[in-house]
């Protein structure tokens, strides 16, 4: 069976792209077509790509090896914070610090920083400093916490790297490219395929979206740690997705989200998604 089904994806709006004035040529492969000027995606492609990151996730979660998710987008932030700490993984949800892969020798020596920082204020060192000294000192911290949180647990770079919209990550992306790190990415119709490993064409937009996708490679990576090494069980279904391509059905459920990129001008009502 699947990791999701394809009615799982089609209520999540997996398939919903972007206008097609905002794409990539490169994702052509990867379209099904375009209703209402918005670019529908072959969710047939989608479910056989979740299938072989999901099985990859797994295999490398069984060996131990170090997985990181990156989603530095306001829709996608919270998800990947919840997720990866469900399933015991580093994240970056923030912002992307240049360096953390190809200079982490020197990112290593913030994180010491945080972790010093920390134990000042778990230990009640931070709050016998003056005034002023416990302000600097408090900035400092929740500075910290913030870009190196999710990473302050990692001795070493990554093995895999796994991101939300190549648009918006391509640092992170270039970086890992550069030192032979795997990269496992959900890429909209506006992203480059290219220098991704393990592509999984899908609305990188809307939350619904996001959250099946980051929630299953989480499911994964759980599943390769307890070595059970199964998919995740899900009822056979037949559903055409192909005839639910129209944008309205998500419009409906979540009308306030629009298929736009960043910066972008919402689309009209008709020509939107709930990303």
């Amino acid at each position: 069976m699947p990791v999701a089904s394809m009615r799982q994806l089609l209520e999540a709006g997996v398939h919903f792209g972007h206008q097609t004035r905002r794409w990539n040529p490169k994702m052509r492969p990867y379209i099904y077509g375009e209703r209402n000027g918005i670019y529908i995606i072959d969710l047939e492609q989608t479910t056989r790509a979740l299938d072989k990151a999901c099985e990859y996730i797994r295999k490398c979660a069984s060996e131990k090896k170090n997985i990181i998710f990156v989603g530095t987008k306001k829709q996608a932030s919270e998800i990947v914070e919840e997720e990866a700490k469900r399933c015991g993984a580093h994240y970056v949800n923030r912002r992307w610090l240049g360096g953390m892969l190809t200079n982490f020798e020197t990112i290593r020596l913030r994180i010491n920083r945080l972790k010093e920082l920390e134990e000042m204020r778990d230990s009640g060192d931070l709050f016998r400093r003056g005034k002023k000294e416990q302000s600097v000192l408090n900035r400092e911290l929740l500075k910290l916490e913030k870009s190196l949180g999710g990473i302050k647990t990692m001795r070493g770079k990554p093995d895999v790297l796994f991101i939300i919209d190549q648009k918006r990550e391509f640092i992170a992306v270039n970086e890992a490219k550069k030192i032979g790190i795997a990269t496992v990415g959900i890429i909209d119709t506006n992203c480059d395929p290219d220098g991704i490993d393990y592509v999984i064409p899908g609305n990188d937009d809307s939350i619904r979206s996001i959250k099946l996708i980051v929630g299953k490679i989480a499911d994964s990576i759980l599943d390769g740690k307890q070595g059970a090494g199964v998919q995740v069980e899900l009822p056979a279904e037949k559903t055409d997705w192909k005839e639910h391509g129209a944008p309205e059905a998500v419009t409906e459920a979540e009308p306030q989200m629009a298929v736009v990129g960043a910066g972008e001008e919402p689309a009209p009502a008709e020509a939107s998604s709930e990303g």
